[in-house]
């Protein structure tokens, strides 16, 4: 019996040590992942207030413009695009062609339209032309053979009736009414004749004339609209400008509604604009709890931090939107936070030379009031004309 407490007291000893091994293990693992690291240092340090009552907003990079943001371009007709003539970042002057689209069928419809027209007004040449020499001429001999004519019969009557009267046997009843009848005839072609002659030199009718004319000016309006929606063809700057972003590539289709988005499955427009390069402008949203701390917009100044750097540009006022509407979310703007409302306050800068700030970058601002010189003895907020701003 012995024996055998022995043998498993042998078997149980390695398991009470792998316990306690164990145990010590996870007291070192539980005292080591106690211990407080300290704080790894911040990349960059976050944006300061500068101001001592300043208003934080967000604020996006936009090119400058005197009203609305960034200038989109859309065809007014739809197309393949066949050839770009601008570059991405390139500075355009207002009437650059940008873009040209496939015009072979609109082209062939102005041309069409051109024949046409140039048809109608060869037709009101000819009868505002009218008479013809040669056709007068021909008149005026129709009128000589006619009155020859009447001359003859007129002749061959005297004679039948002279001889009917020396001897009334000699002529029979039948020749003297022919006599009589053609020399009617010969009178009546003479007038149609003479008729015919003065219809002849009169030229064309004054409504014939109007009504060609019509047709002329309809097929010449035609024209011009088709040369007009031929150049819509050709996409070209509306004002002077820099090319921001180009949406689209040649052999691509687009319509009215701009080019269907690869990656945002959307419609985009076609080409984006900017204002003049030298500055640009930082569109500011001001929660609608904070409008009635802003300061008077004669004083008030402005501090844009670039994020993820200690990089910090100074602003300038240039103008409210005075219309408080629910905020876009910046990083996506296709959703609304319909529970807050904003104010949009646009502050421009003298783009700086030694740091890349491109349209459309999310920035941080502060808003604040100017400093103004204090004269001695003055209280603070005394050089504001003696009223505090609270």
């Amino acid at each position: 019996m012995s024996n055998e407490s022995g043998k498993i007291a042998l078997i149980h000893k390695p398991l009470f040590v792998l316990a306690g091994i164990g145990v010590i293990a996870g007291i070192a693992a539980a005292y080591y992942y106690s211990l407080e690291k300290p704080a790894e240092p911040p990349v960059f340090n976050p944006a300061p207030n500068p101001y001592a009552r300043g208003i934080y907003a967000n604020g996006i990079v936009e090119s400058f413009q005197t009203n609305g943001e960034n200038i989109n371009i859309y065809p007014e007709v739809g197309g393949t695009v066949t050839k770009i003539l601008v570059a991405e970042g390139q500075p355009v002057r207002a009437g650059s062609p940008l873009l040209q689209l496939d015009d072979s069928v609109q082209r062939a419809t102005a041309e069409q339209l051109k024949s046409q027209a140039d048809a109608a007004l060869a037709v009101l040449e000819e009868l505002k032309a009218e008479p013809r020499k040669e056709t007068l001429e021909v008149s005026i001999a129709q009128v000589d053979a006619a009155r020859a004519s009447l001359r003859n019969v007129h002749d061959q009557l005297r004679k039948v009736k002279d001889s009917y009267r020396i001897d009334p046997k000699s002529v029979s009843k039948n020749d003297l009414d022919n006599a009589i009848n053609a020399r009617k005839v010969a009178q009546r072609n003479l007038e149609v004749a003479e008729r015919q002659y003065e219809l002849t030199k009169a030229g064309a009718w004054i409504y014939d004339i109007r009504n060609q004319e019509r047709q002329y000016n309809a097929l010449t309006k035609q024209y011009e609209s088709a040369s007009a929606l031929l150049a819509k063809y050709v996409l070209k700057a509306p004002s002077d400008g820099v090319i921001l972003s180009i949406k689209t590539a040649v052999g691509s289709y687009v319509s009215s509604q701009g080019v269907y988005g690869t990656y945002t499955e959307g419609f985009n427009p076609i080409i984006v604009m900017g204002g003049s390069a030298e500055y640009l402008q930082v569109r500011t949203y001001v929660d609608e709890i904070l409008v009635h701390r802003l300061p008077d917009p004669t004083q008030m100044n402005g501090q844009m931090f670039i994020r993820g750097t200690d990089i910090k540009v100074p602003l300038e006022y240039v103008r409210v939107q005075p219309y408080v509407s629910p905020k876009i979310e910046l990083s996506d703007q296709r959703q609304e936070r319909v529970d807050v409302r904003v104010l949009p306050l646009i502050f421009k800068f003298a783009k700086p030379k030694d740091v890349n700030i491109y349209p459309g970058q999310l920035v941080d601002v502060y808003l604040g009031e100017k400093q103004l010189a204090q004269l001695p003895g003055q209280a603070p907020g005394e050089a504001h004309g003696g009223r505090v701003k609270k």
